[in-house]
């Protein structure tokens, strides 16, 4: 076998890592999910769950993928010989396989208005005629389903080119300009008339919005926006060298997404107060609001293009992870292969994901639970695949990996103090996945 890939630099690692989190979970779900549950209440329980559970379990992952040093599936195969732990691994790539089925049809309608915004189609609008714009975008069967194409076509050819060439070369550019232009809009969102409403809303938490499913979409969310519970994870730590610090890493990668998310926030709901929109609005908040905050802007549609296109490189690089995973298993670590596995199964998720991209269209009408097809395959991901998985890594860190070994690859690099490692294993060995049964069999109804 070739000499497995590994990330050139330990910023390569943690910027295409914090890319796979800081991705559409961040800067597009996290608005209109918030919107929907109570603005503060949820944000607070959020970040809670992001520190007790997130980030307990992204170091987790980290373990598992650097101490095996192999893919999803072997990696548990590694640790645990003769046993079926590997099917963590393999729910991890069914998980993926689901996600950029719809996540992909996100990546289009962003595809969409950056090529409107650069034909001068949503200039000076009315919040109303870019919900029109929004509306008759989706319900296209034939645009939506070729943007859809379009983006899983960027992420196979980015996915083939390997981890330095492709994923790293590309997040290590589109990470850090996202950042700068989504600190412009802030400025410009929390300066609009009324702003101050939306800010309240949004730091201000009113717990009597909160239920169980409140709590159960902020589990969700967290796990959603730091891609744990899946192993992409375990997949991207397992091509870093030893030398690196896992526990620096992931506190890394955890900080910026919290901030990401932070500045989400202020860049949506003062705006969507200012002009009298509704915080619940749903999946289509983003792209309703944010032209409309843009127009406000000298320059602004220029300023629209730009964060578009850094926008859509966020969502790629979230992309890049999901793809990667299976790819990873699929060309077993062979770089010969992987090439042919990107274009098999980026294709075969296109496919699989063309009713999702129809969901808003000709296949409206197709309800299933209660839900659209693009609807279902959300709820099903974020609220009943990533929580199992979640709760199976914590078991196998826990019951399959040994204490000591834990200890040693967490002080590779770095100098982890005993308190804060016993502080970790116990939260990973009974905290998660207390709080991940609890909270599932809440909403289930068990008790």
């Amino acid at each position: 076998m070739s000499q497995r890939e590994q990330w050139s630099s330990k910023l390569g690692f943690i910027l295409a890592a914090a890319g796979s989190a800081i991705g559409l979970g961040a800067i597009w779900k996290f608005p209109y999910i918030a919107g929907q549950n109570g603005g503060g209440a949820f944000f607070l329980i959020f970040i809670l769950f992001t520190l007790v559970l997130g980030l307990p379990l992204l170091l987790a992952e980290f373990t598992i993928g650097r101490t095996a040093q192999d893919n999803a599936v072997n990696s548990y195969r590694k640790i645990a010989p003769g046993t079926r732990w590997h099917w963590v691994g393999i729910l991890g790539m069914i998980t993926s396989f689901i996600l950029l089925s719809f996540y992909s049809v996100i990546g289009g309608w962003i595809i969409v208005y950056l090529v409107k915004a650069i034909a001068g189609d949503l200039n000076n609008l009315t919040v109303d005629q870019y919900a029109e714009v929004f509306n008759g975008t989706i319900s296209d069967p034939v645009v939506s389903v070729l943007v859809q194409l379009l983006f899983i076509l960027m992420t196979i050819i980015v996915i083939s080119g390997g981890v330095q060439k492709g994923i790293e070369r590309v997040s290590s550019f589109m990470m850090p300009a996202l950042f700068v232009l989504f600190m412009i809009l802030v400025v410009r969102a929390v300066t609009l008339d009324g702003a101050m409403d939306g800010i309240r809303f949004l730091l201000l938490p009113d717990f009597s919005k909160v239920t169980s499913q409140t709590i159960l979409e902020a589990m969700g969310q967290s796990f959603f926006t730091l891609s744990v519970g899946v192993s992409v994870m375990v997949t991207y730590s397992s091509y870093l060298p030893k030398t690196q610090s896992l526990p620096r890493a992931a506190f890394s990668i955890v900080g910026m997404n919290i901030f990401i998310v932070l500045l989400a926030g202020l860049a949506i709901f003062p705006a969507v107060f200012s002009f009298g929109l509704e915080p619940g609005a749903g999946p289509v908040l983003l792209f309703n609001v944010l032209p409309t905050v843009f127009s406000q802007l000298p320059f602004g549609m220029l300023f629209f293009i730009a964060f578009l296109v850094l926008f859509l490189f966020a969502a790629l690089t979230s992309a890049f992870s999901m793809l990667e995973i299976i790819v990873s298993v699929a060309s077993n670590g062979e770089p010969s292969k992987r090439k042919k596995w990107a274009w098999i199964i980026g294709l075969a998720i296109f496919v699989c994901g063309v009713p999702s991209a129809l969901s808003y269209g000709v296949l409206g009408d197709v309800i299933i639970f209660g839900k659209t097809i693009f609807d279902l395959a959300d709820y099903t991901v974020s609220n009943v695949l990533l929580p199992i998985g979640a709760l199976l890594i914590t078991l196998f860190v826990s019951m399959k990996m040994k204490r000591s070994a834990l200890w040693e690859e967490l002080q590779r690099g770095s100098r982890v103090k005993r308190g804060l490692f016993e502080a970790w294993f116990f939260l990973v060995r009974y905290v998660c996945p207390v709080l991940i049964l609890a909270v599932m069999m809440d909403v289930l109804g068990v008790w």
